[in-house]
């Protein structure tokens, strides 16, 4: 299937996989530097909303054909199906191209990204935005708005598409771009992102979640928010970051242990003490993020 818009570019985008990300980096990428955008994905369904929708200037389920033509190429879909794709297209890119992604995992995609050929670069890529949802319906243009955009280039990366993500990350939205390693990225998110799902599904675990049903505050419901998972794409992301989350699980693992035995001791001083430097942590971070938002 193809549906095309009319556009007369000479540059191409190639946004693999058009779901809740790559639906809204298809749409906030529209007009950049006179690229076409082209949305790929085999879902005719998805195809069909993809061009209705006007989520790309272009939409289609030819793989090849587009990774023929593109200068640029997002991959966004779920971990293994990066993997996946690399292995079964490696041959398929333009020489010259420059190839990212937007998973939440770096290690283990860049280690896949060694099949592409010397004339291929791959730089890794996450803009830190998203939903508990997912799907292209639920794609928005403004999705990374103020969000950070990680990039992880090495020592044979071009400063030419180093620039060039830095451009497309503004155009997005994007507050800044922060460069990193693999590793140092795949710490960040396993302690930001994959421990907070962890214990959001995990409060979800109790026993008591319905008993206690209806009795919820703002706290259990923003502590839990993310608990409706998108199970296939976290139980991969989860495995393939599974050194640096459970590194990160079991420090939460002693800093809860260390309240249940001051729980246990009934020493409400030593309590008030612990809380009052957890709490003094969290007002210094606040006031760290809105030093840095002025």
């Amino acid at each position: 299937m193809q549906k095309e818009r009319m556009v007369d570019v000479s540059k191409s985008i190639a946004i693999v996989g058009l779901g809740l990300i790559g639906g809204s980096i298809a749409m906030a990428l529209q007009g950049f530097e006179g690229y076409e955008v082209v949305g790929v994905d085999v879902s005719q369904p998805t195809l069909r909303y993809a061009a209705e929708h006007h989520v790309a200037d272009r939409v289609t389920d030819d793989a090849k054909q587009a990774l023929a033509q593109a200068d640029v190429v997002f991959l966004c879909l779920h971990p293994q199906g990066i993997v996946d794709f690399l292995v079964r297209h490696k041959d398929d890119f333009r020489s010259g191209a420059l190839v990212t992604d937007v998973c939440g995992v770096k290690t283990a995609i860049a280690e896949a990204a060694r099949v592409l050929p010397p004339d291929v670069e791959f730089i890794g890529g996450h803009p830190m935005a998203g939903t508990e949802f997912s799907g292209v319906q639920n794609a928005l243009k403004d999705m990374f708005r103020g969000a950070h955009y990680i990039i992880v280039p090495n020592e044979e990366s071009s400063p030419e598409h180093v620039a060039l993500l830095e451009r497309m990350a503004a155009y997005v939205g994007c507050r800044d771009v922060v460069k990193t390693t693999a590793q140092q990225h795949d710490a960040i998110i396993a302690y930001t992102s994959q421990m907070m799902h962890v214990i959001a599904v995990s409060v979800c675990d109790d026993p008591k979640l319905f008993e206690f049903m209806g009795f919820e505050g703002d706290s259990f419901r923003g502590c839990t928010r993310v608990a409706a998972l998108d199970v296939p794409l976290w139980t991969q992301l989860f495995s393939l970051n599974a050194p640096q989350l459970d590194e990160a699980l079991e420090r939460l693992e002693r800093n809860i242990s260390e309240y249940r035995r001051v729980l246990r001791s009934g020493d409400r001083k030593a309590l008030a003490q612990k809380l009052e430097w957890s709490a003094a942590r969290k007002r210094k971070m606040n006031r760290c993020e809105q030093g840095c938002r002025e």
